[in-house]
């Protein structure tokens, strides 16, 4: 049995029961990795000979204990591994070493997992695409000329091409969704504050980031679930209980009410997105599940984007250079007053005041309590993840200086943010689920988005559409 592309689970239950050993499954993933990477760049971190030894002592254990016994796996760059750089991309920060491993990264072990490495990511993880002075450029497995998605793309193109069974990432502007998307995976962006992000922070922050969350990406969607039992709670010292999340919703799709949102007015889209969101529509229809293509939170979606884009660059400022914050601040003394562009939004929220903030915030509250309405009526929203399949590598310029070509318009970089933004800003969840391919065979997958604290909702639906409709398929070439 070839287990590279096995789900997360399924290892575990090998391992387990005594078919395959710990050691020689890494060995397995390590191989693969050694022999195939130099195609992708994505495991940039390698820590083989300490993995080896952890899975040596779990084939030692008297006892086969964990959800994730003996998963090799890897991990975002950006989280703390003892000994090693986290230079989020930064080439000055190479020579550095963490002191202790994240608590996530601890918590995913306690459940049995192997951590062997980490993976690529873009500068201070703010792109969708993965390349740094640091590591250099990670490719998608399904298309070299392609990036599989930033800022968890390293660790979303080592898990579709067979190198790691389960990747742990980061999310704050579609960091999971979107590598997810790009290389036909599942991914969990958690609720906020779910799941403590101590070891991921370039400034060793003890606050939380508004916004930015942690959670996993797999070929599984059941993966999703048990990754995510692994890292739940908050920081033990902050705390001393964990969170009870709810069950799904439902169990059948025939129990599901779904609302489609599978294009917005003046947001660019993919036809051919639109097209496999509306597939899938009519497949859900014919499973007997209720649902609606007009439903929508009872929110102006240009106003809650512009509130997201705001609330997103005040969370990020924290951690930008210094030679960045000054270029915004100049470029914001040339803004046109009527100049409500995305890129313009980034640049007036620079040096953002407190009572401002606050007075967005309660906007934002207001808001909640209308998806929390629409939550009442909807199990889930399903939506685009982005606006189009993977791009291809486009690394010139910031990106606040790049555009792209989306259904025959031109449109700035910065502008694909309107579907990974829809829910960041309210701190719900959403998980993603591939779909379908695109005309030129790149994946496309569809966003699930549900209420705060319904993970496991998005989670099921997810799982019911990997069941009935489209499972993980490995990328051609990585046999």
């Amino acid at each position: 049995m070839d287990p590279s592309f096995l789900p997360a689970w399924r290892l575990a239950e090998l391992v387990r029961s005594r078919k395959l050993g710990c050691l020689e499954l890494l060995d397995h993933f390590i191989a693969r990795t050694e022999r195939l990477d130099p195609r992708l760049n994505a495991v940039v971190v390698r820590d083989f000979e300490r993995a080896r030894g952890r899975a040596r002592r779990l084939d030692q254990a008297g006892r086969a204990e964990g959800p994730l016994f003996g998963v090799p796996m890897t991990v975002k760059e950006s989280f703390d591994l003892a000994g090693l750089p986290s230079t989020w991309g930064y080439e000055n920060r190479k020579a550095g070493q963490a002191e202790t491993d994240a608590l996530a990264v601890r918590r995913l072990e306690a459940a049995g997992a192997v951590v062997f490495g980490k993976t690529n990511v873009p500068v201070g993880l703010a792109d969708w695409q993965s390349y740094n002075p640091a590591y250099g450029t990670t490719n998608n497995p399904w298309h070299p000329g392609h990036t599989p998605g930033g800022s968890s793309g390293g660790g979303a193109a080592a898990c579709a091409a067979g190198f790691s069974a389960l990747e742990l990432g980061s999310d704050i502007g579609g960091s999971i969704r979107v590598p997810a998307h790009y290389c036909g995976l599942f991914g969990l962006k958690p609720s906020w504050g779910l799941c403590s992000p101590r070891g991921q922070s370039m400034v060793n922050a003890a606050a939380m980031t508004d916004i930015s969350v942690i959670g996993p990406l797999a070929r599984s969607a059941r993966d999703l679930e048990l990754a995510l039992d692994a890292i739940l709670g908050p920081d033990p010292t902050e705390a001393t209980h964990g969170y009870a999340l709810p069950g799904p919703r439902m169990n059948r799709l025939s129990e599901c009410r779904i609302a489609v949102w599978a294009e917005q007015p003046g947001q660019a889209t993919d036809a051919e997105t639109v097209v496999l969101i509306e597939n899938l529509a009519r497949h859900l229809e014919r499973e007997g599940a209720e649902v609606s293509r007009t439903a929508r939170p009872d929110c102006d979606p240009v106003e809650a984007f512009r509130l997201y884009v705001t609330l997103l660059d005040a969370a990020l400022s924290a951690r930008a250079p210094e030679e960045i914050l000054a270029r915004k601040r100049a470029e914001k003394a040339r803004l046109a007053a009527d100049d409500f562009s995305t890129d313009a939004l980034f640049v007036r929220a620079v040096d953002l005041g407190h009572r401002e903030w606050l007075r967005l915030n309660e906007r934002r509250q207001q808001m909640r309590r209308l998806w929390g309405d629409f939550f009442k009526r909807w199990d889930v929203l399903l939506c685009p993840v982005i606006a189009t399949a993977a791009l291809p590598h486009m690394q010139e310029g910031e990106t606040w200086e790049r555009s792209l070509v989306v259904n025959g318009r031109e449109i700035a970089y910065n502008d694909m943010l309107f579907w990974p933004g829809i829910t960041c800003a309210f701190h719900l969840p959403a998980s993603v689920a591939p779909i379908g391919l695109s005309g030129s065979g790149l994946p496309i997958g569809v966003q699930i988005a549900g209420p705060m604290g319904g993970d496991r909702t998005t989670i099921r639906m997810a799982e019911m559409l990997e069941l009935s409709f489209r499972s993980f398929v490995p990328p051609p070439g990585w046999e």
